[in-house]
């Protein structure tokens, strides 16, 4: 069994960090559907945990019912990292990871995430003063590199090896790639022949086929799923049965789909304020009615309702009128 430091990962699946998309009602949803090992919270600003910025303590709220949970950090100095670290185990998460592969530019140019792959100098400093301040396990998640010409994830794996990390995610394109193009998992592979410590392989993995693959293909130790897990919150479930034997993924009905949904939008409706709710909801159709039929014109419906309320009356005649049909998009 697959272990960071004493915290088991059960089954060897792990749901991704994403601004914005893993808040603790996704978390929840993701649990409730099973076979994740590990969930991951959206990452964290080690400059909002150091100035006691409200919101940003309030995002890192969570329930039992989550764990094992990760928190992700992010930040440029070695000594407001360890701060956060230390409350990131001080509110009681079971894993600490730190961000060294976002590429966005506004953490970029905060030289956070990925650009820390340009100066492994102070990405050791930042992972020596976390290491110090944990009892907890110690994670990394980084890319390739900057770009092509400067490809160097062996290289910063092998610092977090030699100062106690405890697992490392290798998501294998680069900063600059962002997401275009297609993840090189070759280069997962050649990181887990290179280290002892565990490596998470994470990109390209949208369906339960390809977490089994990437297994197949690379060797790693467990597959990280991030956008894949928004299309489909069965994946982790899907591909727990697959690992052990299951010919096909299990499919959710329709009437999975509509319940899982309503469950999702209720805990947003009932424990966020109304703008953000909707907001969320919004979201979250359209990657949960993907492939539905006629969800083009329920998400184009949503875009002219004004109330949370209005929407769970067109989602349910949405459902009702589905499932006298169950058919699915090819």
């Amino acid at each position: 069994m697959l272990k960071y430091g004493a915290i088991p990962i059960d089954p060897p699946l792990v749901l991704a960090p994403m601004a914005g998309i893993t808040d603790r009602h996704f978390r929840k949803i993701v649990k409730t559907v099973g076979g994740v090992g590990l969930v991951s919270m959206e990452f964290i600003s080690s400059e909002g945990i150091a100035r006691g910025n409200e919101r940003t303590l309030n995002m890192m709220a969570f329930a039992g019912e989550e764990r094992p949970l990760a928190i992700q950090i992010y930040g440029s100095n070695a000594e407001r990292m360890a701060q956060a670290a230390e409350l990131v185990q001080e509110i009681g998460a079971d894993v600490c990871d730190i961000n060294m592969g976002c590429p966005a530019n506004k953490i970029l140019k905060g030289c956070s995430g990925a650009a820390l792959m340009g100066d492994l100098g102070l990405a050791e400093r930042i992972i020596v003063s976390a290491r110090k301040a944990l009892e907890i396990p110690l994670t990394v998640k980084f890319r390739a590199g900057l770009d092509e010409g400067r490809l160097n994830y062996i290289e910063l794996g092998r610092i977090c090896e030699a100062n106690g990390v405890d697992a490392v995610t290798l998501h294998p394109r680069t900063a600059k790639q962002f997401y275009s193009g297609q993840a090189d998992w070759d280069r997962i592979a050649r990181l887990k022949e290179a280290l002892s410590i565990p490596v998470v392989g994470n990109g390209d993995v949208t369906s339960p086929a390809e977490a089994v693959e990437m297994f197949r293909h690379t060797g790693c130790d467990a597959v990280m799923v991030g956008r894949g897990a928004m299309l489909n919150p069965w994946i982790f479930r899907q591909t727990s049965a697959m690992l052990a034997g299951a010919p096909a993924p299990p499919q959710p009905t329709l009437a999975d789909r509509r319940d899982l949904i309503r469950r999702h939008f209720i805990l947003l409706r009932d424990q966020e304020d109304e703008k953000s709710a909707f907001h969320k909801i919004r979201k979250f159709t359209g990657w949960y009615t993907h492939g539905l039929r006629n969800g083009k014109t329920l998400r184009q419906k949503i875009q002219a309702i004004s109330s949370i309320e209005a929407f769970f009356d067109e989602f349910e005649s949405f459902f009702e009128e589905l499932m006298r049909e169950p058919v699915l998009a090819g």
